[in-house]
């Protein structure tokens, strides 16, 4: 039976070397014989001896492992599009040899929630970390950038913050309004309406100033009455179209959806008022979600890369942890406009 608990120093005796000796070859430096390195080697397969963590960390080695969170207080695992990306991250740093620990965080402002979140960069147990679904400006993550730790951001924008240790991924919001608006006014629409997004998050004012510019472009009425606030979930999208349905307001022509779950919901809240899509309004949703091709109608929405969001992402922010590149780094996801069956030409 081989032995359990084994230690560097147990190692350097069964080897007949020093224990400095021990410490370059498990750290690979280059000034030890061959002859002395295997030796070494052969004894550390035959008892499977793995280096502690905890001491390589006060050691200042790297863990090789990244964070990922992701802030959302209703169920990820049955939303596809949050699997997707959690899966993207993980395949992403396994392909670099990187581990990924993850953690759900149902409420950011939960004080005992967050400091077990920052506990994990002051421990040490990770390299860096990636935040999905924080807010434009989410005060604990700020203080990790300031801190000096090594921050990803998904949909994030702050004037005069470039920090070296801070890495964006945005989505490029105006481009894929426009492209909507485009569409839709060129289909007849002259009344047209939005359902925005979360207003906290970077994605909800882009957008809507997004709207807002594209409306503009094209010499078209910007109605207040039809932009319906709003979030970035199913529910949130079938709440605010119900309300709005039943206010007896008269209904644009045609509306964009902050994402396409916001939209299968404002689907569902007028099927069950008798109206239909597209017949009785043209819609347009965000980022091609998986099922929105099967969706019926199929959704008219604007594809957003998540993949390679995701990969340039994580690459980037295992790039800067192991210094290949340095520097604040922000980077835009453009758009592509799918055309469905949820538009009609007027």
């Amino acid at each position: 039976m081989k032995k359990t608990g084994i230690d560097s120093v147990e190692i350097a005796r069964l080897a007949g070397v020093s224990r400095s000796t021990v410490s370059r070859v498990i750290n690979n430096y280059s000034n030890v014989p061959p002859e002395t390195r295997e030796k070494v080697m052969q004894v550390i397969r035959q008892y499977n001896y793995v280096p502690n963590a905890s001491a390589q960390v006060l050691a200042g080695k790297k863990t090789r492992t990244i964070g990922l969170f992701m802030i959302e207080a209703g169920h990820v695992s049955a939303d596809i599009l949050s699997n997707m990306l959690l899966a993207s991250v993980i395949e992403n740093a396994s392909s670099h040899g990187y581990y990924v620990l993850t953690r759900i965080i149902r409420n950011a402002k939960d004080e005992e929630e967050i400091r077990g979140v920052k506990d994990i960069f002051y421990q040490r147990r990770i390299d860096g970390g990636i935040f999905i679904g924080a807010a434009n400006e989410e005060p604990f993550v700020e203080e990790l950038i300031d801190e000096g730790f090594m921050v990803g951001i998904v949909d994030q924008e702050i004037r005069d913050h470039k920090e070296p240790n801070r890495i964006i991924a945005n989505f490029d919001n105006h481009d894929g309004m426009m492209l909507a608006v485009e569409y839709l006014h060129g289909l007849g629409h002259r009344s047209i309406g939005a359902l925005n997004g979360d207003m906290n998050r970077y994605s909800g004012p882009s957008k809507y100033e997004g709207f807002l510019a594209a409306m503009r472009h094209f010499g078209l009425e910007i109605r207040q009455e039809w932009i319906l606030p709003g979030g970035f979930s199913e529910e949130i999208g079938y709440q605010a179209m119900g309300r709005f349905l039943d206010s007896g307001t008269k209904r644009p022509t045609a509306m964009i959806m902050a994402n396409d779950s916001v939209a299968f919901g404002a689907i569902r809240a007028m099927n069950e008022r008798g109206l239909q899509v597209p017949r009785d309004l043209s819609v347009i949703g965000f980022d091609d979600h998986p099922l929105s091709s099967r969706h019926h109608p199929a959704l008219t929405t604007l594809k957003v890369d998540f993949a390679d969001m995701m990969e340039r992402l994580t690459v980037s922010l295992i790039r800067h942890i192991e210094k290949e590149e340095t520097g604040f780094t922000p980077f835009s996801v453009r758009n592509d406009l799918i055309r469905r069956d949820s538009c009609r030409a007027i």
